[in-house]
């Protein structure tokens, strides 16, 4: 819970992840509802992927997938797979809103780190995630201990 009218839930289940559809369609334009619904399902069962949604009453406005993973480069982190926010909601703290879900639910299950890629093409989130979150460029990955 963010305020009153703002909330953060982590999306469960199929016909949740549908609702959640239109807004990750913004970002992954690519993907119809069925090929969304059958990754979405894989990388949950395979992979630990969650996906939390910001509601703004009852509508979503902001959504970020991610994953615990291990590697030997970053030992133990987060990746985050997705951040996007409703083209109709965007400049309103809803990105920064989920990063820090992200960063604490890692903080609270031994994450040390998260990171994510952003496309060379997306000079506006770039900086959101170096002025505004305080990630690291390091090799066009960011990277942000917490």
């Amino acid at each position: 819970m963010i305020n009153n009218q703002l909330t953060i839930k982590m999306l469960k289940t199929e016909d949740e992840w549908k609702t959640a559809f239109p807004v990750m369609k913004q970002l992954r334009t690519k993907l119809d509802m069925s090929a969304y619904l059958e990754l979405v399902l894989e990388s949950v069962q395979k992979e630990g992927y969650r996906l939390i949604a910001l509601f703004n009453q009852k509508e979503i406005v902001a959504l970020c997938g991610f994953m615990p993973m291990i590697t030997l480069y970053y030992g133990r982190f987060i990746w985050v797979c997705e951040l996007i926010t409703d083209r109709n909601h965007r400049s309103k703290g809803y990105g920064k809103a989920l990063l820090n879900y992200v960063h604490q639910w890692a903080i609270e299950n031994d994450y040390p780190l998260v990171s994510l890629s952003s496309g060379l093409q997306r000079i506006d989130a770039h900086r959101f995630y170096e002025e505004k979150m305080e990630y690291d460029k390091v090799s066009y990955v960011y990277l942000k201990k917490i």
